[in-house]
């Protein structure tokens, strides 16, 4: 025992007690005759250093139970410790401080003295007991060999420390040298430190030793094992055999039969058909009997996953309330009455009969009618859950289909993957842009799509990946297009197609009205009460700033007033209404991009217009004939198609057979050179729908005679006069309408198509129906008083039969 200097009264403390400053100590026990080096940071552990090196020297260090606590506080502290002295002391850069120590012996805090700038504790120094001579001897010997057999296991010991070691005759130095020496856990060391028996402390030091060689062997044997299996394996196993190893070795690793018997009872949970059980019990069979770590072991394991993650038989349930479905309808969208009437009509079906297959329709119509939007409401108006698939640019019919398991990284086709997402077999599945899929060397995935939409098909749907069958048939799939055409033809037979034509000039106001001005409004910031449209104001955007089918544009534009709106709020801030008028439009969007009309000006000679359809709905088409001097030349420009230009030919066909009727000279294609030109010639444009617009064009200007600049007209002509039936009857009248037309000329067995024209349509613009040629040339061509068109009194119609073959016309575009 060293001799402490009292540094206190007795009547205070006992004796036998010390006071000294205490240095609480983290992650390190320091042993009597150990030297060791200690960074301190915290102020009242540099407090302590420093009142220890202006005194004696000495201090009191003490490990704290939980290194973690920064101030620790009195409990926080282990009791018993080691007296040190303090060898030197180094003041950092950085505020800190190194402290050189040296144990001298061990010491219990018999109490705490307050001190606010550090720990003082008064201590009372601890007699070890003695050791019997035989058990001592026998103690230090097992103990010294025992450090020697791990000194040739542990190549960092040097030969000089185990000389050392060896040369120590005191037991008690002897254990504190050896357990400095090692790496034993916090708790280990400091029961060796709180151990005054001297043969206690020996044997439990012994144990320790025994434990550290065992330890330290095993993880000789588990780096060979490893080594052994990188060898047969990869390199790059290498660390995580190593762990498992250690964990295997330890008893804390989770055994790899407890996940597959996990595994076991999801599959015995999940409700499959009969063939996916039969497959997914086939497999896991298969993974019992493979290695964890094999590559093929992770495909099965990613297989079994997909198979039981599919909802085989999880769904929503559809609401079969059709009052509450037709509002959430009308809530979503203006008009559409034909989708809205279908989608209805199933709920009604689905309420009546437990189980019906879902339906397959298409929605055909040109941009921002809303389609894509209108299948959303489905969704919400039916219950289930929403899909959407966009099917642009695909030209892989695995992206449908899959691909098959023995590629690398196979994974199912987008049709499987959509349903694990949405969790249930019975969503609303929208199919977007599938017009607008292509094919290459890697196939059509619109072949794949005919059995994904085939009602008599799709309820057992084999994709590559599952190679099991899987049941569509209570998806509700909508796929949207904006043209036919571009639609294989047996892909089309397996759907409902429903169009979705533009929207008149009196259903985008209202759409405006209800719709977009409160959502562009809130989008920016403002308030529906601080903003007014007026509703002249809106139909100026819709009649001078756009000209769709669809609202997007419209809804772009009010968007920007909106913004502007905003700005103006920003910078003054006092101004917080804002009407938005006519007049107000062109501060807020600029001078218009549109006339009000399209229409001529005045009645011209040989120029008519005519009517289109394209894929962004329809359009108005001016269509001039020039005769000029020549030697029967027929020029056709504006880059037309060879559809259109037999037309045109057909047209000249049937005036020169009409020739002597209409007054003009027989010989006027010999004579004379013909021009028929279509302005906006960069547009490519055919079909057959404008035999009858440059026919009557060319009529006019062999004659001479104006054509009406408010009429318009559309129709297939034959070689003897008679007008057929053409497509998109509605678009074209409705672009009619937004170009100010108030008549329009359309053949006679497209009488039909009126129904869906809108009613507000109807009464602005007149419709001809018409049969031959002859009235057409009657509506459109303009007669002095007490002329006449034909040499004879009345119009005279030879019957001509119907010609048979008219299923498959194209419409002009």
């Amino acid at each position: 025992m060293i001799n402490l200097p009292k540094l206190f009264k007795d009547d205070d403390f006992d004796s036998s007690m010390w006071l000294l400053p205490m240095l609480p100590l983290r992650d390190i026990v320091v042993f009597p005759h150990m030297v060791a080096p200690l960074f301190v940071g915290r102020s009242k552990s540099v407090n302590a250093l420093t009142d220890a090196m202006n005194n004696d020297k000495r201090i009191f260090l003490a490990t704290q139970k939980k290194a973690g606590i920064d101030n620790p506080t009195e409990k926080d502290v282990n009791r018993i410790g080691t007296i040190a002295n303090v060898l030197q002391l180094l003041r950092l850069p950085d505020g800190t401080v190194k402290a050189l120590i040296e144990g001298k012996t061990r010491a219990a805090v018999a109490r705490f003295v307050k001190n606010k700038d550090f720990f003082q504790v008064a201590i009372e120094p601890m007699v070890e007991t003695e050791v019997s001579p035989p058990e001592g001897i026998a103690l230090v010997r097992a103990v010294t060999e025992s450090f020697e057999e791990y000194a040739k296991l542990n190549k960092d010991i040097s030969k000089d420390l185990v000389s050392s070691i060896a040369a120590i005759s005191n037991p008690s130095k002897l254990a504190d040298t050896v357990a400095a020496h090692f790496s034993f856990k916090i708790e280990d060391k400091q029961r060796l430190l709180e151990t005054i028996s001297l043969e206690e402390r020996l044997s439990l030091l012994l144990r320790l030793i025994k434990m550290e060689i065992d330890i330290f062997k095993m993880d000789q044997r588990i780096k060979g094992r490893v080594k052994q299996q990188m060898e047969k394996t990869q390199k790059n196993y290498y660390l995580n055999e190593q762990m498992r190893a250690i964990k295997k070795e330890i008893g804390s690793e989770d055994d790899p039969g407890d996940e597959l018997k996990e595994l076991e009872k999801k599959i015995k949970r999940k409700r499959m058909s009969k063939e996916g059980a039969a497959k997914v019990r086939h497999e896991f069979r298969k993974l019992k009997m493979m290695t964890p770590m094999s590559a093929e072991a992770t495909v099965v394991r990613g297989y079994i996953d997909w198979l039981i993650s599919l909802p085989w038989f999880d769904r929503s349930k559809v609401r079969t309330n059709l009052e509450e479905a037709d509002k959430i309808l009308e809530e979503d969208h203006y008009g559409l009455e034909k989708p809205k009437e279908r989608i209805l009509e199933y709920l009604a079906v689905q309420s009546l009969v437990k189980k019906i297959r879902g339906p397959i329709l298409c929605f055909v119509g040109p941009p921002g009618v809303g389609k894509t939007s209108l299948a959303t409401s489905v969704a919400r108006a039916t219950g289930r859950k929403f899909i959407r698939l966009s099917l642009g640019g695909v030209r892989d019919e695995a992206e449908i289909r899959g691909h098959r398991r023995t590629y690398i990284g196979a994974m199912p086709g987008k049709i499987i993957q959509s349903l694990k997402k949405a969790g249930v077999n019975n969503p609303v599945f929208c199919l977007d842009e599938v017009d607008k899929m292509s094919m290459d060397f890697r196939g059509d995935p619109s072949a794949a799509l005919l059995e994904v939409l085939d009602p008599e098909q799709n309820f057992s749907f084999n994709d590559h990946y599952l190679d099991v069958d899987y049941d569509l048939s209570d998806i509700l799939f909508i796929t949207t297009a904006n043209t036919l055409p571009e639609i294989p033809l047996p892909l089309q037979d397996r759907m409902e197609i429903i169009r979705l034509p533009g929207y008149s000039e009196y259903e985008k106001y209202h759409i405006a009205k209800d719709f977009l001005l409160s959502k562009q409004i809130e989008m920016n910031g403002l308030e529906e009460k601080n903003v007014q449209f007026s509703k002249n104001a809106v139909l100026t955007v819709i009649r001078r700033y756009t000209r769709e089918s669809g609202v997007r544009n419209l809804e772009r534009e009010i968007s920007s007033i909106c913004r502007k709106i905003a700005r103006e709020v920003i910078k003054n801030k006092d101004n917080d209404s804002f009407k938005v008028t006519a007049k107000s439009i062109l501060k807020y969007l600029g001078p218009p991009r549109f006339k009000e009309h399209q229409i001529e000006e005045k009645d011209q000679v040989g120029i008519v217009a005519g009517l289109a359809w394209t894929h962004v709905g329809g359009e108005l088409l001016c269509i001039e004939t020039l005769i000029m001097p020549g030697k029967g030349k027929q020029i056709m420009t504006g880059k037309l198609g060879d559809i259109m230009q037999e037309s045109a030919q057909a047209a000249v066909s049937y005036v020169r057979s009409r020739a002597g009727r209409l007054n003009i000279d027989n010989d006027f294609y010999k004579n004379s050179d013909i021009h028929i030109h279509i302005p906006e010639g960069a547009i490519p444009k055919d079909g057959p729908s404008a035999g009858i617009s440059m026919c009557a064009s060319l009529v006019s200007a062999l004659t001479k005679r104006p054509v009406y600049r408010d009429i318009a007209m559309t129709g297939e002509i034959t070689l003897r006069g008679r007008v057929l039936a053409i497509g998109g009857i509605k678009e074209k009248i409705l672009a009619a309408h937004r170009g100010g037309i108030k008549k329009v000329v359309i053949p006679k067995e497209n009488e039909k198509d009126l129904k869906d024209i809108p009613s507000t349509v109807l009464k602005q613009v007149e419709i001809v129906l018409v049969e031959h040629m002859d009235e057409v040339l009657h509506h459109a061509l303009i007669l002095d008083e007490g002329d006449t068109l034909f040499k004879e009194n009345d119009i005279q119609f030879e019957m001509i039969p119907k010609e048979s073959d008219q299923e498959q016309r194209p419409a002009l575009i």
